[in-house]
């Protein structure tokens, strides 16, 4: 009879150990599928972030492309204004506007330097100068002057009627603009 007693409790023992087991598994396994489930969430936002990365990084190439299509206007933009406020580079400019034009750049007078009022982030170069020549070479020389990719502003504009056979002296008081 005993051995019978033993075959009943078989399945209750069993019962038990499967019970304990699932327990066990609950207890040791649960935090584990937490982290892994948080892992899992952890890395989508991290391959959502990376896909927004590469979008983001994909539209700079498209402009980057665009700006490139552009590069010869903004070459003349960058020698309009340039970045430097070189003054050798504008006097030996007017150097040769005035040489191709017919004129002699007779002497230039001091230039102040400083921030533009009626544009932001530029600086002014003011001065003045002299040349001497026949009007029709001044006139060619305003031309080269209004066609050059510098931006150049020109204020005022004086002469003397020259004595016979005498030259013009044009007195010319400029704004030159860089970055």
């Amino acid at each position: 009879m005993n051995r019978f007693n033993l075959l009943n409790s078989i399945p209750l023992i069993i019962a038990i150990c499967f019970i304990f087991s699932l327990i066990l598994g609950i207890v040791f396994l649960w935090p584990r599928y937490q982290d892994l489930k948080e892992l899992q969430e952890s890395i989508s936002q991290k391959e959502t972030e990376i896909q927004q990365h590469d979008q983001y990084f994909s539209r700079l190439s498209q402009i980057k492309e665009k700006i490139r299509e552009y590069d010869e206007e903004l070459a003349k933009i960058n020698s309009a204004l340039p970045e430097d406020s070189s003054l050798p580079s504008i006097f030996d400019f007017l150097q040769k506007a005035s040489s191709q034009s017919g004129l002699i750049l007779k002497e230039i007078s001091s230039f102040n330097i400083s921030s533009s009022k009626s544009y932001t982030n530029l600086k002014e170069i003011q001065f003045s100068f002299q040349v001497a020549g026949p009007y029709s070479s001044f006139k060619n020389f305003l031309s080269i002057l209004e066609n050059s990719a510098r931006l150049i502003e020109i204020e005022n504009i004086s002469f003397s009627s020259p004595n016979e056979g005498e030259l013009f002296n044009f007195y010319l008081g400029v704004k030159v603009y860089s970055y």
